[in-house]
């Protein structure tokens, strides 16, 4: 991209306003993060993919960006997600860091990291490539000392912050710092009290037991979020992060932290909301914590890269919109390419939607824009194609006689993609096989015997066929022998596919080939 003014995308409006209200910087910081408290679903991705897009949107203006995603792996367990393994090991883990918490698949060293490495491994094949930080780590190498005594000094001006927006102000005893025990390793604790430099007693509030910490060297020490939050933008000078529209809302979490991020001698970073996902078919609120999500390699076993960012990228961020595993992946796959077409100038339209289409094309790709439009074939098309073949893409493709060879590989992840849906998540009747031999016969009435002989004839000559003259002749049969039109397909499709209902039959034949057609007909 050059560096020229692009407004048209959400994902530039927005870059517009960072440059704007944070003025000409060498570096701006955009920032994401999560708790990995579970699987990371595609709610979480959500936000992941604004940021990135915004970040594009900053680099094509020939911005410096530093884009990091905090793992916020210094948070406490305090549920037990239903898809783990081991459940009541698990269990006797709860109020202790995510970070002490055993990964009972045995793959890594503990259960965060077992989360963050399942989403770090997939983030690059959707071109998203941040820089990773553990707060786990922060805290327990003393990066944060500073700003845990700065909310000390500051506990009242906090406080008066967080009270404003609670209906139960906090007490006189109450601190800006949370402690897990040096006893048992939990969040039940207390603090007592503070030296006024960089000493805090805490109490274990279940063995009663009492200890004195230096926070410059303690490990057991963190901010609760609502102070963490801003604290961290300060610290790494945020200019960008949206949230979801809980952090969002009145008093929440973003409403706060904009007021105390002041407090750090910084000021709050460029934010919006981003609204929930839901999934096809299931209603509410995606979370990690219960277990039962859509993630991110869910969608990527029917959506490619480029598709599934293209979700993305084409809707405001601010909009609700739904992950569909139904029919409706044939108009989304329709509509992506149909972007593409625009964007390689296959089809026109006005200038207008010519510049927006454009722009979510260009943040769709995952790297740089590929040499041509991808192999332009209908997607229902494609599954056809791919039933026919066993989902063999090899075959497929190899059927299609005018692929690029740059556009094979997109081909061929298509291919992939489209089968999945096919077998996994397609509706019964948008699932075939052809008859094979050995398969009980349909019974066929003389009249209906005399039809298939002349539907033999006509595959025997496919080649003489267009689609349309085959459909005139497949209706020429029917009516010459008074058969009404919709039992013959009926006829075929139980013969072919052993289906009363299936794709339009004189399509469907030409697709399929005369050379498996005919010898399923010549059975009878």
């Amino acid at each position: 991209m050059s560096n020229q003014s692009i407004s048209i995308h959400w994902a530039d409006i927005y870059a517009d306003k960072i440059v704007r209200e944070k003025g000409d910087k060498e570096v701006y910081t955009c920032a994401s993060g999560i708790t990995p408290s579970g699987t990371v679903h595609i709610g979480n991705f959500r936000e992941m993919i604004s940021v990135d897009l915004v970040v594009r949107a900053l680099r094509d203006k020939g911005k410096q960006v530093r884009f990091i995603y905090s793992w916020d792996d210094y948070d406490v367990f305090r549920k037990v997600p239903k898809n783990m393994k081991n459940p009541e090991l698990l269990a006797t883990y709860l109020r202790k860091p995510i970070t002490s918490v055993p990964d009972t698949n045995g793959n890594w060293a503990n259960y965060a990291e077992a989360n963050e490495k399942a989403v770090e491994a997939l983030l690059p094949i959707v071109g998203i490539v941040p820089e990773y930080l553990h707060q786990a780590i922060r805290y327990q190498d003393g990066t944060y000392a500073e700003g845990m005594k700065r909310a000390l000094e500051k506990k009242e001006e906090i406080k008066a912050i967080l009270n404003a927006f609670r209906t139960e102000p906090l007490g006189d005893d109450w601190f800006p710092v949370s402690v897990f025990s040096g006893f048992t390793g939990k969040d039940t604790t207390t603090v007592l009290s503070w030296d006024g430099d960089w000493s805090i007693t805490y109490r274990d509030d279940e063995t009663l037991q009492e200890e004195t910490i230096d926070i410059r060297e303690t490990t057991i020490a963190k901010l609760p979020w609502r102070i963490d939050w801003p604290m961290r933008w300060a610290y790494e000078g945020v200019d960008f992060e949206p949230a979801g529209k809980d952090h969002h809302s009145e008093g929440g979490s973003f409403d706060t932290s904009k007021d105390i991020v002041r407090l750090f001698d910084a000021e709050p970073p460029v934010s919006f909301q981003y609204d929930f996902i839901s999934i096809k078919g299931r209603g509410g609120k995606i979370s990690s914590s219960s277990g039962e999500v859509v993630s991110l390699p869910d969608v990527l076993e029917v959506y490619t890269p480029e598709v599934t960012r293209y979700l993305f990228a084409g809707t405001r961020p601010n909009t609700e919109f739904a992950i569909s595993f139904d029919l409706d992946v044939l108009k989304i796959y329709e509509d992506y390419d149909s972007c593409e077409r625009i964007y390689f100038g296959i089809t026109e339209v006005n200038a207008k939607r010519k510049e927006k289409e454009k722009r979510i094309y260009e943040l769709s790709q995952v790297d740089g824009i590929p040499s041509c439009a991808s192999y332009q074939i209908p997607f229902r098309h494609l599954c056809n194609l791919l039933q026919v073949h066993s989902g063999d893409a090899k075959a497929v493709i190899a059927s299609l006689e005018d692929v690029l060879p740059e556009q094979v590989e997109r081909l061929t992840e298509r291919c992939v993609c489209a089968y999945r849906w096919i077998t996994t998540f397609s509706p019964e009747d948008f699932r075939w096989n052809l008859t094979r031999e050995g398969e009980p016969l349909v019974s066929l009435s003389e009249l209906q015997k005399k039809a298939i002989d002349e539907l033999k004839v006509a595959v025997e000559h496919l080649d003489d066929f267009s689609e349309k003259e085959l459909s005139e002749e497949i209706y020429r049969i029917a009516n010459s022998l008074e058969i009404h039109p919709p039992e013959f397909f009926a006829l075929a499709y139980q013969i072919l596919i052993s289906k009363d209902k299936g794709p339009k039959l004189a399509g469907f034949i030409k697709i399929i080939g005369k050379e498996k057609v005919l010898p399923i007909l010549q059975r009878y």
